[in-house]
């Protein structure tokens, strides 16, 4: 017999400890836990004033920032009357946004989507589809439509970018500390955190639900990095757009069939369910399922009752932005489908494909499409071309006969219009421009600003961006750099007479960053005029898969080093949403050069 003793085996345990908040400061971090602050200058300085040092550190994260809090800094915010009052005057215009009733004359929505952009401190979104969902989920509760939102929390999220001495994009991923996000884990009856199980067709996959509140909205993310998952299981939501395509089946069944189960098991109910791009297709499967089991009805009734109630928002014509599986993998997650539904095989893979009987690979987007009855583009030109791209999927119809619409994307406009544009607003459009933006006439009052007061706006925007770029970003850059990497050149020979040009967004290549630079001897004159200076921002991410897209990035960052340009051209790393909003701000221009008609919308222009 061999007797192994286990006294001196060495067991690791996580322990997360904090400073607790004394009674008066709970309402800082009521505050803290809701996304509201996103779009509430009056929040978001509020943080600010607490301790601006350590609201700089943290990176403009206030939960991060509370947990960081001195005894002595906590000590001096209880004695400084001037902040206790303002504490009290936000959290008491939050609890009457808050409190408002909901809109029930508006349907009810259940909204789904691989990447949701709320704020730079949580990544979970990559690009433009992220970023029109999360102002979707903004204007949703300003609006107080009954909305819910799934998606997923990504351990690692999107990437961090830096670009190396020779211009190459460096891609490093860094783990998210879900203690540290404003996000809050979903408790069971016992209070503890839920253990979602989500049945896939030879395994079950185990979920940790989160909430994050967006103003009057539950986001609803789903994260299965869980010791009770394989190694495979638990990298489902490590990354966004991560993996391989057997993750990516993974990500989009979890998405769809678990998003619908979720919902169920939360006790949510809705009258619409919204597909943000096909990555949520699968909803429809899950609801087909149910209404045959559950309802009895036969699956030709069961598809009319979900198509009836189902929209899908396609973001893109390019082939890339569509996802196609081949019948092997999509058989080995869905297989099992096809009885639950009472049809065979051939005719739930048929409704993936735009010619039915065909070996085409199966089609998220063609599934959404003939799942749902309404779907749309993301502005006029986008939709003439998506009923163009979808035509084959009902032959014997014109394009322009498709009830393929569109819905020009927005973006949400208190998270994107500046503090001091905001205060302006107020001043000259009324205290309650925000509820009349859709009225024109409500912008009619602009012709009647002094122009003197518009260029003081203009300039002092200018001015905060110089001063981000010079001080703040540069400290960011050395920080994340360890101090080691050439820092850009000429952020501080920048003047509020110089024309700053812009262009920031992911670097792909339908979206033509090279553009500018085909006439190199032209642009020279350009930027080295001696009564006209002009400099150009560039800023974006390529995915760690484009080549094309990093190769852009390393000619213009060469480019940009060589000596008539050094200075003068400028590429700023790691764009997110908070260099987006000081760069939409600042710059005078906006420059935009897609391949007609490749370009959707552009989020970026319209934040602009």
């Amino acid at each position: 017999m061999i007797i192994q003793k286990k006294s001196n085996t060495i067991v690791w345990k996580d322990i997360f400890t904090c400073v607790e908040l004394p009674a008066p400061l709970k309402r800082a971090e009521e505050l803290a836990y809701n996304l509201w602050w996103t779009w509430n200058p009056a929040a978001t300085n509020l943080f600010e004033r607490m301790d601006p040092d350590l609201w700089f550190e943290t990176d403009g994260n206030p939960v991060k920032l509370l947990r960081s809090l001195s005894l002595n800094r906590i000590d001096a915010l209880l004695h400084d009357a001037a902040w206790m009052q303002n504490l009290d005057e936000v959290y008491m215009a939050w609890q009457a946004y808050m409190s408002a009733p909901t809109d029930s004359s508006r349907p009810s929505v259940a909204y789904f989507s691989m990447e949701y952009g709320l704020s730079h401190v949580l990544k979970i979104y990559s690009g433009g589809l992220g970023v029109l969902a999360g102002d979707y989920l903004k204007e949703a509760s300003d609006s107080n439509v009954p909305l819910t939102a799934v998606g997923f929390l990504y351990r690692y999220g999107y990437f961090d970018q830096r670009i190396s001495v020779d211009g190459q994009q460096l891609a490093t991923y860094e783990a998210q500390d879900f203690n540290l996000l404003p996000i809050q884990a979903v408790t069971d009856e016992g209070g503890h955190p839920l253990v979602f199980e989500v049945p896939f067709s030879d395994r079950t996959v185990y979920c940790h639900v989160w909430r994050v509140q967006v103003g009057r909205i539950s986001l609803y993310l789903m994260d299965t990095d869980l010791e009770k998952n394989n190694l495979s299981d638990r990298q489902i939501t490590h990354n966004l757009y991560g993996g391989n395509w057997e993750n990516r089946m993974k990500q989009e069944y979890l998405l769809g069939i678990g998003g619908i189960l979720l919902l169920q098991h939360l006790g949510i109910s809705k009258e619409i369910y919204h597909m943000n791009e096909g990555h949520a297709a699968l909803i429809s499967a899950q609801r087909l399922a149910d209404y045959v089991e559950q309802k009895g009805l036969p699956f030709d009734v069961a598809l009319e009752v979900v198509r009836s109630s189902s929209l899908y928002t396609v973001h893109t014509p390019v082939p890339a932005g569509h996802d196609y599986f081949d019948e092997e993998l999509l058989g080995r997650y869905m297989g099992h489908f096809p009885h639950r539904l009472g049809i065979s095989w051939q005719e739930f893979i048929d409704m993936g494909r735009t010619t039915p009987g065909s070996s085409e690979k199966f089609s998220m987007s063609v599934f959404a499409l003939n799942t749902c009855q309404e779907a749309n583009g993301v502005s006029y030109l986008h939709g003439v071309v998506s009923r163009s791209m979808f035509a084959p999927v009902w032959p014997g119809f014109f394009a322009e006969e498709l009830h393929v619409g569109h819905v020009t994307n927005g973006v949400h406009l208190p998270t994107w219009a500046s503090p001091e544009s905001q205060a302006f607003y107020k001043k000259h459009l009324g205290t309650d421009y925000v509820s009349r933006q859709a009225d024109e006439s409500t912008w009619a009052a602009i012709e009647h600003i002094p122009s003197d007061e518009i260029w003081q706006l203009r300039s002092q925007l200018k001015e905060n961006l110089l001063h981000y770029i010079t001080h703040d970003y540069r400290k960011r850059w050395l920080r994340a750099n360890d101090g080691s990497a050439n820092l850009p050149e000429g952020l501080d020979c920048i003047g509020l007479n110089t024309l700053l040009i812009g262009f920031a967004r992911r670097f792909a290549t339908y979206k033509r960053a090279h553009l500018l630079f085909t006439d190199l001897d032209r642009l020279s004159r350009l930027v080295n005029h001696p009564d006209r200076p002009v400099r150009f921002l560039f800023a974006g991410k390529a995915h760690p898969a484009d080549g094309g897209g990093q190769g852009l990035i390393k000619h213009i960052t060469e480019i940009s080093r060589r000596p008539e340009f050094e200075g003068k051209i400028i590429f700023l790393e790691n764009y997110d949403m908070h260099l987006a909003s000081k760069l939409i701000a600042g710059v005078d221009v906006w420059l935009n050069t897609p391949t007609r008609p490749l370009e959707a919308s552009g989020t970026s222009g319209e934040k602009a």
